[in-house]
C-alpha cells in the first residue's frame, strides 16, 4: 500500500441539501397500475422501506421491462427488470460498464473525470478487465469450495454458542441477536482481527448502507468519516501483517501480498474493505432474518421443513432468492447502443434489478411463491451474474444452512411477533429488526 494521508477537510465537500429527501416524497400507498408508465419509478427507498415496491415491478415486467424514468431522486436511470435481460447485460461489460469513473454500482454514483480520492472509493466491483480480474483473482481462493471447506465446524461451533444464549418465550430482535451476531463473528475471523472489534465492522458495513440515509447521517460528508476510522484501523493491521514473516490465510494478508494489490492508494484499500465487508455481513445477515420472516408467512412451508430437514439447502437458495438482498446492481453505457428496442445512449445509467428478475414468472414458474423444495432452486440473480457474480456466495449459503441445521436441531417454532422494520435503502434490500419469540 503506498504512503498513507489523511484525506482533505470534509467541509469541502459538496453534498446534497439535507432536505433532498423532502424534494422527493412519494405516496408509496400509490397502485403503480394506475400510474402513466412515464411515471413509474421503482429506485425510491421509501419503497423498499414501506415493502411496496414489488407491484411496481410486476408492472414494468409487463408493460415496459427496459424502462427509462427521466427524474428522480438519483437522476434519470434505466430499469432492467426482466430475468434474461439481467443476464445479457451481465454478459456484456464491455458495453455496460460497473467503473466508479463511470458511476459505479449502485444508482446515485458520480460519472468524473478526475476523482476525488476522499470521497471515491475504488473496489474491484466497480472495475472493469482487467484490474477487476486481477484484484478479485487475490481474494478469490478463500471462498472457493476448498477454501471454505474448514470453515464449516466453526460457523457451526459459533451458530450453536450463539442459539442456546437466546431466551425462550421472550421477545427479542431477531436481527441483533442472532444474524449480525453470526455474521460480524465471521467478518472478524475472515479478516482475522480481534473478536471483540466485530462490532466496528458491523458498524462499518451499516455506514455503508445508510450512509445516504438522513434517519442515519446529516450528510454524505459525515458518513465519510466514518468509513475512513474503517480505513485507520485496518492500516494498523496492514502494517503488522506486512512485517509477519509467515504469510497468512487472512483477507488482508492475501492483499497485503497480492501483486495487484500490495501497492493499493488509501482510497482503493477503503474501497476494497468495504465491498468484502459488506459483501460479508449485509447479504448473509438478511437472508438470515428473511428466512425467519418468510417461514411465518408460508405456514405451510414451515410444517414442510419441520417434517424434513433434508429441505435446507434447497430453503437456503430460495431464501436467498426471495430475499434478494442486493436488489440492484447498476451500469453505465459506455457507448451509443440499442437493447430490446430502446435507444441508450453513452453515459446513460442503468438499474439491473435482481430483485425483480428474481420473480420473473417467465424464467422462475411461481416467482411470488415461497417453495422450500423448489426444483433448481439455485437458479436465480441474487449473487449477480458473469464477472461480477459474488465472489463469497458459497460461504453464505454455508452459514444459512449450517444455523438452520442448528436451528431445527433445538427450537419447536421460530415465531414473528412484531412487524419488521426495513432498510430504507434500494440497494441493501435489508430488515432491521424482526421481533420473535422462541418456543422451545
Amino acid at each position: 500500500m503506498s504512503e498513507v494521508r489523511k484525506p482533505r477537510g470534509y467541509e469541502d465537500y459538496q453534498t446534497p441539501s439535507e432536505d433532498l429527501w423532502d424534494q422527493w416524497k412519494i405516496d408509496v400507498d400509490a397502485d403503480p397500475y394506475s400510474l402513466p408508465l412515464e411515471q413509474v419509478s421503482p429506485g425510491h427507498p421509501d419503497l423498499f422501506q414501506a415493502r411496496k415496491v414489488l407491484p411496481y415491478f410486476d408492472r414494468l415486467r409487463q408493460d415496459d421491462p427496459v424502462h427509462y424514468t427521466d427524474e428522480s431522486i438519483f437522476g434519470p436511470y434505466w430499469s432492467i427488470t426482466k430475468f434474461k435481460d439481467i443476464v445479457e447485460i451481465e454478459k456484456n461489460h464491455q458495453t455496460f460498464s460497473s467503473d466508479i469513473a463511470r458511476g459505479g454500482i449502485q444508482l446515485g454514483g458520480v460519472q468524473f473525470e478526475v476523482p476525488d480520492p476522499n470521497y471515491s472509493l475504488p473496489m474491484f466491483i466497480m472495475m472493469d478487465p482487467p484490474k477487476h480480474d486481477e484484484q478479485r483473482s487475490v481474494v478469490q481462493p478463500k471462498f472457493t469450495q476448498r477454501g471454505i471447506r474448514d470453515m464449516e465446524p466453526l460457523i457451526r461451533e459459533r451458530a450453536t454458542t450463539i442459539l442456546d444464549s437466546l431466551p425462550i418465550n421472550e421477545e427479542f430482535n431477531w436481527v441483533t441477536r442472532v444474524s449480525v451476531e453470526l455474521t460480524g463473528q465471521m467478518l472478524a475471523t475472515l479478516f482475522d482481527v480481534p473478536q471483540e472489534d466485530r462490532h466496528k465492522l458491523v458498524h462499518w458495513s451499516d455506514t455503508v448502507g445508510n450512509a445516504a440515509n438522513t434517519e442515519f447521517y446529516a450528510s454524505l460528508d459525515e458518513a465519510f468519516k466514518e468509513l475512513w476510522k474503517c480505513y485507520e484501523y485496518f492500516a494498523a493491521v496492514w502494517e503488522q501483517r506486512k512485517q509477519e514473516n509467515a504469510i497468512g490465510n487472512d483477507l488482508i494478508s492475501m492483499l497485503v501480498h497480492g501483486d495487484s494489490t500490495r501497492d493499493m492508494p488509501p482510497n482503493e484499500f477503503l474501497g476494497n474493505l468495504l465491498l468484502l465487508i459488506v459483501g460479508g455481513n449485509d447479504t448473509t445477515r438478511n437472508s438470515i432474518s428473511g428466512g425467519v420472516l418468510y417461514l411465518n408467512e408460508h405456514p405451510g412451508e414451515y410444517e414442510k421443513l419441520k417434517a424434513d430437514h433434508g429441505l435446507i439447502t434447497s430453503m437456503v437458495s430460495e431464501i436467498i432468492r426471495y430475499q434478494s438482498p442486493i436488489a440492484h446492481m447498476a451500469r453505465t453505457a459506455t457507448r451509443d447502443t440499442e437493447f430490446k428496442g430502446r435507444k441508450i445512449k453513452e453515459g446513460d445509467r442503468l438499474a439491473l434489478w435482481y430483485v425483480s428478475g428474481n420473480r420473473d414468472e417467465t424464467e422462475i414458474p411461481n416467482a411470488d411463491d415461497f417453495i422450500i423444495d423448489r426444483s433448481n432452486a439455485r437458479h436465480h440473480l441474487a449473487f449477480g451474474f458473469g464477472i461480477h457474480r459474488c465472489v463469497g456466495n458459497r460461504l453464505g449459503e454455508m452459514q444459512l444452512r449450517v444455523i438452520w441445521e442448528e436451528i431445527m436441531k433445538r427450537f419447536k417454532h421460530i415465531e414473528v411477533v412484531g412487524d419488521p422494520v426495513y432498510l430504507r435503502s434500494c440497494f441493501i434490500n435489508g430488515i432491521r429488526e424482526l421481533p420473535v419469540r422462541i418456543h422451545a
